[in-house]
């Protein structure tokens, strides 16, 4: 008999979003499922560890009827599956699945999210990983119509592997099932966020900020995740950690002094 895959899951929003919740949902048709999440939203965080502090992992039972494993990790997205690789699991799960997240993580976004940097780790540790995302931000936001798509390309990911260095980042429009085309694998759009920040002045007389800002995509491109999406496709991203600058390489060896 084939073992089931051995399934890893987390998220930057917290263990009781309900993005991730839906996650496992799907994942249990697939494998047999651990997951290790932080204990409250850490959405933002990027590729951030924990060296200055202690960190916390306990075990948890949310669905009282469930039979797969679940702890809280008191740390960052990226914590977690450092934790989950190299204390909690018995060996190297055959996948790690990030989501879902509530929120988009297509273009500049993948490099703030702590959601793709949980995928990123898992990558950096060898472990075939996705990064699942749903344009919408909403608690109650409707994950129905983004499982069917979440199911396919795990099981994808599962049968043909990834290239080592890669990870995929999945994002899946804001649309009723029927409307959604399909997938797209894509590239990176160029796109930024035009920040600002709105300053204010607490009771007590001291500045705070809040951060605010408009994204902007400058890359009319038809091969991108942000056209795709608004098209009403799934976008695909494979994505590297390498973030060497190969094509610079040669020139800069060509400066003078």
């Amino acid at each position: 008999m084939n073992k089931k895959p051995l399934i890893l899951i987390t998220n930057d929003d917290g263990i009781t979003a309900p993005g991730i919740r839906n996650l496992i949902e799907v994942m249990l048709n697939i494998g047999d499922v651990v997951v290790v999440a932080p204990d409250s939203p850490q959405s933002g965080m990027g590729h951030a560890i924990t060296i200055n502090d202690t960190l916390y992992c306990d075990p948890v039972k949310l669905d009282p009827d469930a039979t797969h494993k679940e702890y809280t990790c008191s740390g960052t997205p990226a914590d977690c599956v450092k934790l989950a690789n190299q204390q909690i699991l018995t060996r190297k799960p055959d996948i790690c699945v990030s989501g879902i997240n509530h929120g988009s993580n297509s273009s500049i976004n993948v490099i703030y999210s702590g959601t793709m940097s949980a995928a990123v780790e898992a990558g950096v540790e060898g472990i075939p990983a996705i990064g699942f995302s749903l344009l919408d931000y909403s608690h109650d936001a409707d994950f129905e119509p983004a499982k069917k798509y979440v199911e396919r390309i795990t099981r994808q990911v599962l049968k043909n592997g990834l290239p080592k260095g890669i990870v995929l980042n999945v994002n899946i429009p804001k649309l009723p099932a029927d409307q959604i085309k399909g997938t797209k694998v894509c590239r990176q759009a160029k796109a930024q966020w035009v920040e600002d920040f709105d300053k204010r002045t607490n009771p007590m007389g001291r500045d705070y900020y809040w951060l605010t800002g408009e994204f902007v995509n400058q890359d009319k491109g038809e091969d991108t995740d942000e056209w795709a999406l608004s098209q009403g496709y799934v976008s695909i991203v494979p994505v590297q950690f390498d973030l060497t600058a190969h094509h610079f390489i040669q020139e800069l060896n060509e400066w003078e002094g």
